[in-house]
């Protein structure tokens, strides 16, 4: 898709043009997202879509003057010339942390002897095969802990013993950890014992080449961690019902606990976890008792502030008292405090081939239940009936989910499930409640609907500004949960992309069109190039050919963009097929929706037209499939489906000083900006801990810089506009409630070019997130220096237009 162009002439064509327009005034002001006027004109072809509801421009402040009509103009975006190799950059920086394997610790030994009592651990430390000086390494640590019965814990309880002494190393690669027992009336005394013959794991940790600690976390940024394992006594037979590489699916690879503390030992899948394991004793007393106050009592948990603030009372405590073990830790963490990407009943995410071990009536307990649900929930107070709390945890709570008539007036603290629950008994067993498949992605036996479910565009022919499109559906044999024939409701999508780039000029997700002649464009009217198949309503913009028995025929009329066809500016279009699918108990399921790209003038598919730009797959990793959980489930399976409705003509509904184009949309979630915060009442508490919370939450890969977590190889250079296309960015927030220096005086909508787009948003969302207004007007500032940040005015889209067409203008 490259043009030719000399650079070096079109700089000396932009010396010809209006310079970049900046506001008059820091108050300037626009209501990019909202919804634009109707009669608004796009480019050389249908009237200018109404954008989604968005961030309303601000009002200035008192005395200032509010421009809204500007001059659209830009120089060209310089980004590309200095930062041409950035995303390579940001991917180089991150490869060199979490290295697996770099330092090894080997031949561990323990030795006990008595007066005084005196603890002697040697290991071989070595980096590259050489000696590691271990005062190079930062977090070291040796521990001991007891293992019976297939638990990890002292009797009674204790914390992991620590072995770690003095360290001392011969500079060949041997270090050598001497503790000696101090006297028994040392106020740190401790009593330590022979532990050589005791069934028990010895666990050495550590890291090299600490870059940094994430802020307001525990993970250390490094570049070499390291562990080493040595069974005592008879050994140690636990395995895990758990894999690590479920971890991995989310997080570092290998994966690593704070950053450096190894979930497997050695790439030996047989010690997953038994450095957690170590720690997380089976009968230690939980600290965390912000996670159960986090969906149980959210006032409280305001109030408690993990610790720092109001303390629990002794009733408290012991009402929210939880164990260490390992599943506590980890489904509480997940299911109350992270924002879990995915439906925790998906259990098949961390316990792939396991499942018949956990899902057993003897794990049906309440200790089990509590660690995923509420008990009782909490909903947040609203103004008036038919308000949508700012927060409810009741839906899944226990107290919802079990049936009142039966459960009422259990103490589940104390029920044994299993007197009704189980094979052959009155309730079903706890594999009938909990199959451990989202069902919503899976059959209760584990297929996956998409995997047996599949809808194929077959052919598409253009001629007379009509697209004829042919799509059908088909289940593998002998799959009897969905009948395509009758199960699936499609939805049609075309969308155009503009000048050779990647970006559409007309989304099908966009309204431009009064369909019902009311004299206004609004959500009565149709999508432009979207149509559910089955739907009542008619789009005018498309006929239905037949649809049956799995098979479908429509067609496309693209008339209204005929220009665009005409002159050139459009000669690809995206087809794609959302399929809405139900099973055959009429729950809606999970079936990747698909697309393909039609080369217009060559009147045929050209799959290879545009390169994909992220891995779906790699999605699905985090988050199992795409849109159950943020869209409806026919959303995922193709990405490039996502970008078609998330375009750059508007500015994000949902994020402040983004667009709802893909890449700033997607950059601004995972670096933990925070939806609508013009909504959120922060003179709240609770609404106030939860957006401080959301905001923290680090990228689990432990560095937003991992660019291939999503991007496929070498996707991720800094956008050229020979490629992509100038897009709007929402305006700031306004909230009385707020105390915050962001948005004191009010950032307008903007047009912006690509790469202040793209890679802006990841830099915007920090300095959001920081409340740093003073680096978020020199990052505005160094976009207009390099490019353009031009207001957009009470007509964004036709800001965005002018301005497209007079840089684009150069690169035909």
């Amino acid at each position: 898709m490259k043009k030719a162009l000399v650079v070096l002439l079109a700089l000396v064509v932009v010396l010809a043009l209006v310079a970049c327009t900046s506001p008059a005034s820091p108050a300037s002001s626009s209501a990019a997202g909202q919804t634009g006027p109707a009669g608004q004109t796009g480019p050389a072809g249908p009237q200018g879509p109404a954008g989604p509801a968005g961030p309303a421009g601000p009002a200035g402040p008192a005395g200032a003057t509010i421009t809204t009509t500007v001059a659209a103009s830009a120089s060209l975006e310089t980004c590309a010339v200095c930062h041409k190799n950035s995303g390579a950059q940001h991917q180089t920086a991150y490869d060199q942390l979490y290295q697996d394997g770099v330092v090894q610790v080997s031949d561990i030994k323990y030795a006990f002897a008595p007066s005084p009592d005196t603890t002697t651990i040697t290991f071989k430390l070595l980096k590259n095969g050489q000696p590691l000086d271990p005062k190079q390494a930062q977090g070291l640590s040796i521990g001991w802990t007891p293992y019976k019965d297939g638990k990890f814990q002292f009797d009674p309880p204790a914390a992991r013993l620590s072995l770690l002494g003095k360290v001392t190393s011969d500079g060949k690669g041997t270090v050598t950890s001497t503790l000696v027992e101090l006297p028994k009336d040392d106020k740190n005394f401790v009593d330590y014992t022979d532990v050589s013959t005791t069934p028990g794991v010895l666990v050495i940790l550590g890291r090299n080449e600490t870059v940094g600690t994430i802020p307001d976390t525990r993970v250390a940024q490094n570049k070499y961690p390291f562990a080493g394992l040595l069974k005592t006594g008879s050994g140690v037979d636990y395995a895990s019902t758990a894999n690590a590489a479920g971890c991995v699916k989310c997080h570092t690879d290998p994966f690593l606990k704070h950053g450096y503390i190894y979930g497997t030992v050695g790439g030996d899948t047989k010690t997953d976890f038994y450095t957690c394991k170590a720690c997380h004793l089976d009968n230690g007393a939980g600290g965390h008792f912000e996670w159960p106050l986090a969906v149980d009592n959210p006032e409280l948990a305001a109030k408690y502030a993990g610790g720092a603030g109001t303390p629990l009372t002794d009733a408290q405590q012991k009402q929210y008292a939880y164990n260490t073990r390992l599943m506590n830790d980890v489904h509480m963490s997940h299911a109350m405090e992270f924002p879990y990407p995915q439906s925790m009943s998906n259990c098949v995410t961390c316990h792939a081939g396991k499942l018949d071990k956990i899902l057993t009536d003897a794990n049906f307990n309440v200790t089990t239940c509590k660690s995923c649900h509420a008990v009782t929930g909490a909903k947040a107070a609203v103004a008036k009936a038919g308000d949508t709390p700012a927060y409810d945890t009741t839906k899944l709570a226990l107290k919802t989910i079990l049936p009142e008539a039966i459960h009422g007036k259990m103490d589940l603290n104390t029920t044994d499930c299993t007197a009704c629950h189980g094979e052959g008994k009155a309730a079903p067993s706890f594999k009938k409640i909990h199959t451990g498949y989202d069902q919503t992605i899976y059959t209760a036996d584990g297929v996956k609907y998409s995997d047996a479910v599949s809808v194929t565009i077959q052919s598409a022919t253009f001629k007379d500004n009509k697209l004829n499109i042919k799509f059908s559906a088909a289940a593998k044999p002998g799959f009897k949960a969905v009948d395509v024939t009758k199960d699936i409701s499609p939805t049609v999508m075309v969308g155009l992309y503009g000048w050779d780039t990647k970006d559409f000029v007309a989304g099908p997700h966009e309204r431009s069109f009064d369909d019902n002649k009311d004299g206004k464009i609004d959500a009565n009217d149709q999508r432009d190039m979207e149509f559910e198949v089955n739907a009542k309503t008619p789009n005018p913009r498309y006929t239905v050919v037949s649809a049956k028995d799995g098979q479908w025929e429509v067609v496309a009329d693209l008339t209204p963009w005929a220009s665009l066809l005409k002159d050139g500016t459009v000669k690809r279009a995206q087809v794609a097929v959302l399929p809405a699918t139900a099973n055959i108990t009429k729950e809606v399921v999970s079936v990747d929706a698909t697309s393909r790209t039609f080369d217009l003038v060559a009147n045929k598919f050209d799959d290879k037209a545009i390169a994909p730009i992220v891995a779906t797959q790699k999605c699905e990793t985090c988050h199992a499939a795409l849109g159950t959980t943020f869209h409806e489930p026919s959303y995922g399976g193709d990405t490039t489906v996502c970008r078609m409705c998330h375009i750059v003509k508007s500015g994000a509904s949902h994020l402040e000083m983004q667009s709802r184009s893909f890449d700033s949309y997607v950059h601004a979630v995972h670096s933990s900006q925070a939806f609508d915060v013009a909504s959120i009442n922060f003179k709240d508490p609770v609404q106030a801990a939860k957006y401080e919370e959301h905001i923290k939450m680090p990228f689990p890969t432990h560095e937003i810089g991992n660019c291939e977590a999503c991007h496929n190889k070498g996707t991720y250079g800094v956008p050229t506009q020979d490629e992509s296309l100038p897009g709007i960015l929402s305006a700031s927030a306004k909230n009385d409630t707020w105390n915050r220096k962001v948005g004191t005086i009010p950032v307008p909508s903007y047009v912006t070019g690509p790469a202040a787009r793209t890679c802006g948003s990841c830099h915007r969302a920090d300095l959001i997130n920081e409340d740093k207004a003073g680096g978020l007007a020199v990052l505005n500032q160094h976009f207009r220096d390099g490019g353009y940040l031009t207001p957009a005015g009470d007509k964004p889209i036709d800001t965005w237009t002018k301005i497209t067409n007079q840089v684009m203008s150069l690169f035909k």
